[in-house]
């Protein structure tokens, strides 16, 4: 059994700044790209920014300069500081890993976290 808890959600003004921290645990055997997505109200889930396990990172084109996604490998966590906020970041975050598990085999898995409400007021 394999959660993503995240962490670090609330309220902010505009300008201002949170970190979203997401810790994978359980029968972890390896972990490919993490990542972070958002979903706004009425809108489809997009992908906010992503690392792979060797440290490279992409980002959405709305959050770059912005946004810093970062990796503990070592605590299976990924981080999300996110910088100069604006009400269009306004969304539910969740937090995505490709996750392998050995059943008998290593298998490949896809998990998302329960999601954390990010509210940025002007």
């Amino acid at each position: 059994q394999v959660q993503l808890v995240e962490s670090g959600g609330g309220l902010v003004q505009a300008g201002g700044s949170l970190r979203l921290s997401c810790a994978a645990s359980g029968s972890i055997f390896s972990i490919n790209a993490m990542g972070w997505y958002r979903q706004a109200p009425g809108k489809q889930r997009e992908l906010v920014a992503a690392a792979s396990s060797g440290g490279s990172t992409n980002y959405a084109d709305s959050v770059k300069g912005r946004f810093i996604i970062s990796r503990d490998n070592a605590k299976n966590t990924v981080y999300l500081q996110m910088n100069s906020l604006k009400p269009e970041d306004t969304a539910v975050y969740y937090c995505n890993a490709e996750i392998i598990i050995m059943v008998v085999t290593p298998t490949r898995h896809d998990y998302w976290g329960q999601g954390t409400q990010v509210t940025v007021s002007s």
